[in-house]
Protein backbone atom coordinates (compact mmCIF):
# COMPACT_ATOMS: atom_id res chain seq x y z
CA UNK A 1 0.00 0.00 0.00
CA UNK A 2 0.66 3.40 -0.62
CA UNK A 3 1.94 5.87 1.89
CA UNK A 4 -0.90 8.84 1.47
CA UNK A 5 0.88 12.04 1.81
CA UNK A 6 -0.39 15.78 2.40
CA UNK A 7 1.62 18.58 0.79
CA UNK A 8 0.90 22.16 2.80
CA UNK A 9 3.32 24.77 1.10
CA UNK A 10 2.26 28.56 -0.14
CA UNK A 11 4.72 28.78 -2.75
CA UNK A 12 2.90 27.26 -5.52
CA UNK A 13 5.57 26.36 -7.84
CA UNK A 14 7.40 24.21 -4.98
CA UNK A 15 4.38 23.06 -3.90
CA UNK A 16 4.11 21.45 -7.43
CA UNK A 17 7.50 20.52 -7.50
CA UNK A 18 7.38 18.89 -4.15
CA UNK A 19 4.63 16.73 -5.40
CA UNK A 20 5.74 16.02 -8.64
CA UNK A 21 8.78 14.40 -7.24
CA UNK A 22 7.06 12.52 -5.00
CA UNK A 23 4.90 11.00 -7.14
CA UNK A 24 7.94 9.44 -8.63
CA UNK A 25 7.96 7.32 -5.84
CA UNK A 26 6.64 3.90 -6.50
CA UNK A 27 5.28 3.54 -2.97
CA UNK A 28 4.32 7.73 -1.84
CA UNK A 29 0.68 8.59 -3.40
CA UNK A 30 0.20 12.75 -2.42
CA UNK A 31 -3.58 12.98 -2.18
CA UNK A 32 -4.24 16.88 -1.50
CA UNK A 33 -1.88 19.41 -1.54
CA UNK A 34 -3.10 23.18 0.71
CA UNK A 35 -1.93 26.57 -0.05
CA UNK A 36 -2.68 27.67 3.56
CA UNK A 37 -2.72 26.18 6.85
CA UNK A 38 -6.71 26.54 7.73
CA UNK A 39 -7.11 24.34 3.68
CA UNK A 40 -4.28 22.25 5.35
CA UNK A 41 -6.48 21.33 8.53
CA UNK A 42 -9.45 21.16 6.23
CA UNK A 43 -7.95 17.79 4.05
CA UNK A 44 -6.43 16.42 7.10
CA UNK A 45 -9.81 15.88 8.19
CA UNK A 46 -11.32 14.80 5.29
CA UNK A 47 -8.13 12.63 3.64
CA UNK A 48 -6.75 11.90 6.97
CA UNK A 49 -3.13 11.18 5.26
CA UNK A 50 -0.48 8.84 6.43
CA UNK A 51 2.13 11.65 6.73
CA UNK A 52 1.68 15.74 6.62
CA UNK A 53 4.42 17.52 5.00
CA UNK A 54 3.94 21.54 6.36
CA UNK A 55 5.86 24.49 5.49
CA UNK A 56 6.54 26.11 8.88
CA UNK A 57 5.70 29.81 7.48
CA UNK A 58 2.27 29.55 5.68
CA UNK A 59 -0.32 32.27 5.94
CA UNK A 60 -3.72 32.05 7.88
CA UNK A 61 -1.63 29.17 10.04
CA UNK A 62 1.38 28.33 10.15
CA UNK A 63 2.79 24.45 9.88
CA UNK A 64 3.66 24.74 13.88
CA UNK A 65 -0.20 25.67 14.42
CA UNK A 66 -1.49 22.82 12.25
CA UNK A 67 0.75 20.26 13.72
CA UNK A 68 -0.21 21.32 17.55
CA UNK A 69 -4.02 21.25 16.02
CA UNK A 70 -3.23 17.92 14.56
CA UNK A 71 -1.69 16.40 17.66
CA UNK A 72 -5.13 18.16 20.05
CA UNK A 73 -7.15 16.74 17.47
CA UNK A 74 -6.21 13.15 17.90
CA UNK A 75 -5.22 12.43 14.23
CA UNK A 76 -3.17 9.65 13.78
CA UNK A 77 -1.40 11.30 10.35
CA UNK A 78 2.01 12.04 11.30
CA UNK A 79 3.78 15.34 10.53
CA UNK A 80 6.92 16.37 9.11
CA UNK A 81 7.73 20.67 8.86
CA UNK A 82 9.43 21.83 6.12
CA UNK A 83 11.44 25.05 7.28
CA UNK A 84 14.59 27.08 5.97
CA UNK A 85 15.20 28.27 9.54
CA UNK A 86 17.45 26.96 12.60
CA UNK A 87 15.34 28.85 15.03
CA UNK A 88 15.52 27.36 18.62
CA UNK A 89 11.72 28.36 19.29
CA UNK A 90 10.55 26.60 15.99
CA UNK A 91 11.98 23.43 17.31
CA UNK A 92 11.21 23.72 20.90
CA UNK A 93 7.66 23.91 19.51
CA UNK A 94 7.78 21.48 16.83
CA UNK A 95 8.98 18.72 19.55
CA UNK A 96 6.05 20.09 21.70
CA UNK A 97 3.14 19.11 18.89
CA UNK A 98 5.17 15.76 18.67
CA UNK A 99 5.84 16.48 15.19
CA UNK A 100 8.09 13.50 13.61
CA UNK A 101 10.21 15.00 11.32
CA UNK A 102 12.31 18.52 11.02
CA UNK A 103 13.81 18.91 7.87
CA UNK A 104 15.53 21.38 5.70
CA UNK A 105 12.98 22.50 2.39
CA UNK A 106 16.07 21.86 0.22
CA UNK A 107 16.93 18.35 1.27
CA UNK A 108 17.70 16.13 -2.33
CA UNK A 109 13.71 14.95 -3.00
CA UNK A 110 15.70 11.72 -2.00
CA UNK A 111 16.20 12.05 1.37
CA UNK A 112 12.55 13.62 1.90
CA UNK A 113 11.20 10.42 0.71
CA UNK A 114 12.85 8.09 2.89
CA UNK A 115 12.49 10.59 5.75
CA UNK A 116 8.59 10.08 5.01
CA UNK A 117 9.30 6.05 5.05
CA UNK A 118 11.12 6.15 8.54
CA UNK A 119 8.63 8.51 9.67
CA UNK A 120 6.05 5.83 8.70
CA UNK A 121 7.97 3.64 10.50
CA UNK A 122 7.99 5.48 13.80
CA UNK A 123 11.35 6.74 13.44
CA UNK A 124 12.44 10.55 14.31
CA UNK A 125 14.18 12.34 10.82
CA UNK A 126 15.54 15.83 11.64
CA UNK A 127 17.92 17.80 9.46
CA UNK A 128 21.76 17.83 10.92
CA UNK A 129 21.82 21.68 10.40
CA UNK A 130 18.36 22.23 12.35
CA UNK A 131 19.69 20.73 15.26
CA UNK A 132 23.37 22.64 15.33
CA UNK A 133 21.82 25.85 14.62
CA UNK A 134 19.53 25.49 17.02
CA UNK A 135 22.07 24.27 19.41
CA UNK A 136 24.05 27.55 19.03
CA UNK A 137 21.01 29.74 19.11
CA UNK A 138 20.85 31.69 22.58
CA UNK A 139 18.30 30.15 25.05
CA UNK A 140 14.83 28.13 25.29
CA UNK A 141 11.98 30.31 25.44
CA UNK A 142 11.38 32.11 28.67
CA UNK A 143 7.99 32.71 28.22
CA UNK A 144 5.16 30.71 29.81
CA UNK A 145 2.00 29.62 27.11
CA UNK A 146 -0.02 32.65 28.58
CA UNK A 147 2.41 35.05 27.78
CA UNK A 148 2.99 34.03 24.73
CA UNK A 149 -0.22 33.98 23.89
CA UNK A 150 -0.94 37.71 25.25
CA UNK A 151 2.47 38.53 22.89
CA UNK A 152 0.70 36.64 20.08
CA UNK A 153 -2.61 38.83 20.38
CA UNK A 154 -0.21 41.97 20.73
CA UNK A 155 1.35 41.27 17.62
CA UNK A 156 -1.88 40.76 15.69
CA UNK A 157 -2.64 44.57 16.42
CA UNK A 158 -4.63 43.84 19.77
CA UNK A 159 -4.79 46.52 21.98
CA UNK A 160 -4.61 45.57 25.95
CA UNK A 161 -8.23 45.83 26.18
CA UNK A 162 -8.90 43.82 23.56
CA UNK A 163 -6.55 41.33 24.68
CA UNK A 164 -8.40 41.04 27.96
CA UNK A 165 -11.62 40.86 26.11
CA UNK A 166 -10.30 38.02 24.20
CA UNK A 167 -8.62 35.80 27.37
CA UNK A 168 -11.58 36.67 29.63
CA UNK A 169 -8.91 38.61 32.08
CA UNK A 170 -8.67 42.08 33.58
CA UNK A 171 -7.23 44.95 32.24
CA UNK A 172 -4.52 44.88 35.15
CA UNK A 173 -3.72 41.55 34.33
CA UNK A 174 -2.51 41.50 31.00
CA UNK A 175 -0.75 44.66 31.92
CA UNK A 176 1.06 42.34 34.57
CA UNK A 177 1.40 40.10 31.73
CA UNK A 178 2.71 42.36 29.78
CA UNK A 179 5.44 43.81 31.81
CA UNK A 180 6.72 40.39 32.95
CA UNK A 181 7.08 39.78 29.23
CA UNK A 182 9.24 42.81 28.47
CA UNK A 183 10.74 42.21 31.62
CA UNK A 184 12.08 38.77 31.09
CA UNK A 185 12.90 39.84 27.17
CA UNK A 186 14.35 42.89 28.49
CA UNK A 187 12.61 44.66 25.92
CA UNK A 188 11.89 48.74 25.76
CA UNK A 189 7.93 47.46 24.67
CA UNK A 190 5.94 45.55 23.51
CA UNK A 191 6.83 46.12 19.41
CA UNK A 192 10.57 45.33 20.30
CA UNK A 193 9.14 42.15 22.47
CA UNK A 194 6.81 41.05 19.55
CA UNK A 195 10.07 41.30 17.15
CA UNK A 196 12.49 39.88 19.09
CA UNK A 197 9.97 36.58 19.90
CA UNK A 198 9.03 36.35 16.27
CA UNK A 199 12.67 36.40 15.51
CA UNK A 200 13.76 33.52 17.93
CA UNK A 201 10.37 31.73 16.67
CA UNK A 202 8.86 32.02 20.27
CA UNK A 203 5.36 33.44 19.07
Amino acid sequence: MSIKVLIAEDQRMLRGALASLLDFEDDIEVIGQAGDGAEALSLIAVHKPDVCLLDIEMPVRSGLEVAEEVKQRGYSSRVIILTTFARPGYFERAVQAGVQGYLLKDEPSERLAEAIRRVMEGRREVSPELVFGTLSSAGANPLTEREREVLRLAADGNSSNDIASKLHLSYGTVRNYMSEILSKLNAKNRIEAITMAEEKGWI
